[in-house]
């Protein structure tokens, strides 16, 4: 079972499965799902948190280019995994 955390959004308490994590040109990106199902829809999120922020800050990676290179890396990572873009 992958790591649980939970995230405070404007909505309330979100709790998200972490499958992966990564570093890409000094930032910190995250995969995770709010389902341990097989066919879990993924997020990928990107921390945007300052060293000195005593919580780490995150928003969910949108830019399509961005998402282009990370989701190969994921994927690499994870092995087993298929992991493919919603257009």
């Amino acid at each position: 079972m992958e790591e649980k955390i939970m995230f405070q959004t404007d909505e309330g308490e979100v709790a998200f499965y972490v499958l992966e994590q990564t570093r890409l040109s000094g930032v910190n990106y995250l995969l995770v799902t709010d389902s341990e199902d097989e066919d879990a829809e993924c997020l990928v999120l990107k921390d945007t948190s300052k060293d000195s922020d005593l919580e780490a800050a995150y928003e969910i990676v949108t830019d399509d280019d961005l998402l282009d290179v990370l989701l190969p890396i994921f994927t690499e990572l994870l092995e087993d995994v298929d992991i493919q873009k919603e257009n």
